[in-house]
């Protein structure tokens, strides 16, 4: 079978398309073949890295009534995924325009049952960040793991905005992590750094539009930065190894 990895969370500006650029650098480093969707209505995120080699799906019609998501639209990606051969990775990065959209079409239409038939296996993969958003992200990956029933799921642990925890409770002893967490196939915690200059080459490489390897070998950025650049994406990598791909 080959596995169709959806990047999903309601909430915005949480990381999720991070999160796409790091899995599809990581699937081919480890010499697999991987295909890359966005489909994000509003922004382009995935689509803007040319060394990815992303194609866009759009999900917008123009009417009488203005712009709108067209449901059929994801039939069309539900298309384009289908058929892809054993042993591949297809990522489809979406955005939070379009997640009620597209989870009710996955539930309403039985697409994950569809996919399936075809020959593919769904992963869904979810964010839950620190700061503000806490709240509003483990909810949202507890209702997503309820009602993506037959797909497999992994958490991934953003602790940008602030430590993923409250009132002195890690995210793994939240009554809702624990209410779903034999349905989680892999909880993956990003990197926090003390020191400011990491996190702000990795934020300078992804403004740039650079994978790790392209950023690594520009003989623009100082010898230190591609050092830090080559730390970072090892610490990455070893946590992404807790994917069972």
């Amino acid at each position: 079978m080959s596995t169709v990895h959806l990047i999903l969370q309601g909430k915005g500006g949480v990381g999720k398309s991070v999160i796409a650029i790091l899995l599809t650098q990581y699937l081919r480093d480890k010499g697999l073949p991987v295909t890359c969707f966005d489909a994000d209505p509003v922004n382009s995120s995935l689509a803007a890295f040319p060394g990815l080699e992303v194609t866009k799906v759009d999900l917008i019609e123009t009417t009488e009534k203005g712009r709108r998501i067209n449901p059929r639209r994801f039939d069309d990606l539900v298309e384009k995924i289908a058929g892809h051969p054993a042993q591949s990775h297809v990522i489809v990065d979406t955005g939070s325009s379009a997640f009620v959209a597209l989870v009710h079409y996955l539930v309403s239409n039985d697409a994950m049952e569809v996919l399936e038939k075809s020959g593919q296996e769904l992963v869904v993969h979810t964010v839950v960040t620190g700061g503000q958003a806490l709240l509003d992200t483990v909810s949202g990956a507890a209702q997503l793991v309820a009602q993506l029933d037959p797909a497999r799921f992994v958490i991934w642990l953003n602790p940008f905005w602030g430590p993923v925890a409250q009132d002195g409770k890690t995210f793994e002893q939240m009554k809702a992590y624990q209410d779903v967490k034999k349905r989680v196939e892999a909880l993956i915690p990003l990197p926090a750094y003390n020191d400011e200059l990491f996190p702000g080459d990795i934020a300078a490489m992804l403004k740039g539009r650079l994978t790790f390897r392209e950023a690594i070998e520009s003989p623009g950025l100082t010898l230190m930065s591609r050092h830090r650049l080559t730390v970072a994406q090892r610490d990455f990598y070893n946590r992404f190894d807790a994917l069972a791909v």
